[in-house]
């Protein structure tokens, strides 16, 4: 007789850990005290939990379990910017990177394995699409790096806000991201604030909606040019949201809060989207949303077509931007000796869209 598949407790949201308990025949409250024990204290296992009787943690060891990713490999750039290649049960690997900053600790978490998008620029969309993460590969992530770094000093944890700007496109892997995200906010879990978590998104316009009614956190998006005609190019998505009402929707998004900003990430490719035109025409296009804008210095990656403007270029272009009453950002390149720059990560994956082989067979033909 087939054994029943235990719960991996790592994927349960607040509600649904209650729901779990319940079910079970036992207290609500029991669901805060075992997030608190994986989430807040790293507990892998029931032995441990010691607030819990021991009748009830047998339960457990026969229903439930905590299992995490392996981590296979682990990488630490020069500049202290710390990359996780983490090894899914089938066999996928994703990546994860922390980038340590004075005062602060940022951990850029994936939800997918690769990306189904394809930006042209992004290492990622090239190795294609395999599946989504479900909440608790996502979550682990995060477990995974805190226990990875330890506790500085004065024992706080080192991470101390997170970004979905990993592999792939985290609204389009919608339930199971919003379920991660409830967990890093949770205080029985990660306790973070929702300005401390951040969401980046190319621009699937009806989740940004819903995104703002369910887990209201920050909000980044992908732009990357000042019109649609580039965008198409840069993002494909574009051709089923353009940037009208993409704005639209971020507009909605910080409607009412006199404090929110939507952060607009602009890759800067020599020669394509770098020009001053192109930065009035950004600033004309940003001048009523509350915003700010990161200009990403392009990272390479093996078989781009693009190269990186040089400085003076991203200079020029900051101060359009700066003139026009945009706050605006050069973002310091970090971890790109490991491939742990914006951009450059890709992970191992089985790529099901067969993309990565249609991108190699290109490159062959054209030499």
């Amino acid at each position: 007789m087939a054994t029943e598949a235990k719960t991996n407790l790592f994927g349960l949201a607040p509600s649904a850990m209650r729901d779990f308990f319940v079910e079970m025949g036992e207290k609500p409250f029991r669901a805060a005290q075992v997030l608190q024990w994986i989430h807040h204290y790293g507990a892998d296992n029931f032995d441990g939990m010691t607030n819990i009787g021991r009748t009830l943690r047998q339960r457990l060891t026969d229903v439930a379990e905590v299992v995490a990713p392996q981590i296979a490999l682990d990488q630490e750039a020069a500049d202290g910017t710390r990359k996780w290649l983490l090894r899914l049960a089938d066999g996928n690997c994703i990546e994860t990177v922390f980038i340590p900053e004075e005062g602060r600790g940022t951990l850029c978490v994936s939800s997918q394995v690769g990306c189904t998008l394809n930006c042209s620029f992004c290492a990622t969309g090239h190795q294609g699409f395999n599946r989504n993460l479900d909440a608790g590969e996502i979550i682990a992530q995060v477990w995974v790096a805190n226990r990875a770094l330890g506790r500085d000093p004065r024992g706080e944890r080192l991470i101390t806000n997170v970004v979905m700007m990993g592999m792939g496109e985290p609204l389009l892997n919608f339930d199971n991201v919003v379920a991660a995200m409830q967990l890093m906010l949770d205080d029985m879990a990660y306790g973070l604030s929702k300005r401390r978590v951040t969401l980046s998104t190319a621009g699937v316009v009806p989740a940004i909606d819903r995104l703002r009614e369910t887990c209201h956190v920050s909000l980044a998006v992908s732009l990357h040019a000042p019109n649609d005609a580039l965008r198409n190019e840069l993002v494909p998505l574009n051709r089923k949201y353009p940037i009208a009402g993409l704005l639209d929707a971020c507009r909605r998004y910080v409607a009412g809060d006199g404090r929110r900003r939507v952060t607009f990430e602009y890759v800067m490719l020599a020669g394509v989207n770098d020009s001053v035109q192109q930065a009035r025409e950004l600033a004309r296009l940003l001048a009523d949303v509350p915003s700010k804008v990161n200009l990403i210095p392009f990272n390479p990656f093996p078989a781009s077509a693009y190269v990186r403007s040089d400085r003076a270029t991203i200079d020029r272009f900051r101060d359009v931007l700066m003139n026009a009453g945009l706050m605006t950002v050069t973002r310091k390149t970090r971890g790109e000796d490991i491939d742990a720059a914006c951009g450059q990560l890709a992970g191992r994956i089985e790529d099901r869209t067969r993309r990565s082989l249609r991108s190699r067979q290109g490159n062959v033909s054209s030499r």
